[in-house]
C-alpha cells in the first residue's frame, strides 16, 4: 500500500494553495483576474475547490504567482534536478539559462565575444532589476552618465530603468553571471542570518 495522495485529493489540494499563494503576495481576487485573464468568479471558484483545475487555468497562475506549474499541484519530484541549459544567441551575446523558474528572478551565464562594442554604444531602459557579476575578462557598462569597467569578481546591481548598456572592449571573451528581475524585483542579500 502506497502513502501517495490519489489525484482527487491532489487537486482537492490545489485550491488552498491557490488562495495561499494570493494572498502570501497581498493580491485580490480582482487583481488577479487582471493578470491572468481568468475571471474572478472562475478564480473564487478555483480557490474554493468548487471548479476543477486545467492545466489552461493553471499555467496563467503560475505565471501571476512567478511559481513552477508543479508548485501548484505540489507534484513529487522527479528525475534530474540539474539545470541542462540551452545556449541562446541574442544581440551577438550567448545566453545560458540557469533557472527554470517562469517569470519573476531569472538567472544567466552571459558569454560576450571579443571587442563586442562594435559603433557607438545605444543606451537602452526598461522595466527591471539587473544584477551582474564577472567571472572573466572585462565588461564594460555604461549607467546613466557612468562609464565604468567590470573586471573578475566585481558586481554591478541597477535599476534597468537607467538607461544603460554592456559590452566586451577587449580581444578575449568575457563571462558573466546576471540576475534579471523583469518587473523590478530586487535581490534579497543577507550578510548575516536572521534573529532566531
Amino acid at each position: 500500500m502506497t502513502d501517495e495522495p490519489g489525484l482527487d485529493d491532489v487537486l482537492k489540494a490545489v485550491g488552498p494553495r491557490l488562495r495561499a499563494l494570493r494572498r502570501r503576495r497581498g493580491d485580490t481576487l480582482a487583481q488577479l483576474s487582471l493578470a491572468t485573464g481568468i475571471s474572478v468568479s472562475t478564480l473564487s471558484r478555483l480557490e474554493g475547490g468548487r471548479r476543477r483545475p486545467t492545466l489552461e487555468l493553471l499555467l496563467p497562475l503560475a505565471r501571476a504567482h512567478h511559481v513552477p506549474l508543479d508548485e501548484l499541484v505540489d507534484a513529487p519530484v522527479t528525475g534530474d534536478p540539474r539545470v541542462h541549459p540551452r545556449p541562446v544567441e541574442r544581440h551577438g551575446m550567448t545566453y545560458l539559462p540557469l533557472s527554470r523558474r517562469p517569470g519573476g528572478l531569472q538567472a544567466f551565464k552571459l558569454v560576450i565575444p571579443p571587442l563586442s562594442s562594435r559603433g557607438e554604444p545605444e543606451l537602452q531602459s526598461h522595466e527591471g532589476y539587473d544584477w551582474i557579476y564577472v567571472l572573466s575578462g572585462r565588461l564594460r557598462l555604461l549607467l546613466g552618465e557612468h562609464d565604468l569597467i567590470l573586471t573578475p569578481g566585481e558586481v554591478a546591481e541597477f535599476d534597468t530603468r537607467t538607461p544603460h548598456w554592456f559590452g566586451n572592449p577587449d580581444p578575449q571573451p568575457v563571462e558573466l553571471l546576471t540576475l534579471f528581475g523583469p518587473q523590478g524585483e530586487r535581490l534579497h542579500v543577507r550578510a548575516r542570518p536572521a534573529p532566531a
